[in-house]
């Protein structure tokens, strides 16, 4: 049976609504939010860089992705870490990896996920949004400049590619940052408010 408020409307529809204001409100920075945005950028590059054995490659698991499961609780941070994001892949020229083009798919992977991980409304949901659009768009990168002449065997190079990066980011986000929220969450009082938190403050796990 479909619940109606007095006026008629659909509770559920009503209730998705609000989500959606709550959601385009979050991008209403203020001075508090562009400082935060700041250090979460900082602290994907320190992050990026102190593990930069395994940050960069084909075969890769950047430690710093965990934190974009920030933005399930406010997507505003989809700003600091996709900016994070571009300034750390600027080391994969110097390292000789895949250049300019890593800078910009890899940071758009990083924004895309950002910005739709709110709206799954579920944490462990959301931290499997990064391994697919890295693994989708930096396996096209990959077969794009790195991968073999002979067109039969491109499938199965990037699908192979596509493996390897979503290994990466499950072990970095859907393993190691969900379990890192997840006892946060429970465990640091006004953890919510540390995080500013706009959104899914009741999240299901």
């Amino acid at each position: 049976m479909t619940t109606r408020t007095n006026d008629g409307t659909n509770v559920e529809v009503r209730e998705k609504e609000g989500f959606f204001r709550a959601y385009l409100h979050c991008f209403r920075l203020k001075t508090k939010d562009i400082a935060a945005n700041a250090i979460i950028a900082a602290l994907y590059i320190a992050l990026t860089y102190a593990f930069y054995f395994m940050s960069y490659g084909q075969f890769q698991c950047r430690i710093s992705e965990f934190l974009t499961l920030l933005c399930f609780f406010n997507p505003n941070y989809a700003i600091g870490l996709t900016i994070g994001c571009a300034l750390s892949n600027i080391y994969s020229i110097q390292a000789g990896f895949l250049g300019p083009m890593d800078i910009l798919f890899g940071s758009l992977a990083t924004l895309l996920s950002c910005l739709l991980m709110p709206l799954t409304r579920n944490l462990f949901a959301a931290s499997l949004l990064p391994g697919l659009f890295n693994g989708f768009i930096l396996s096209a990168e990959f077969t794009f400049i790195l991968g073999p002449t002979d067109g039969s065997a491109l499938s199965v190079y990037y699908w192979v590619q596509f493996g390897w990066i979503l290994l990466g980011e499950l072990v970095a986000v859907s393993v190691l940052g969900y379990m890192l929220f997840m006892a946060m969450a429970k465990k640091v009082g006004g953890f919510y408010n540390v995080i500013n938190a706009k959104l899914n403050t009741e999240f299901k796990f």
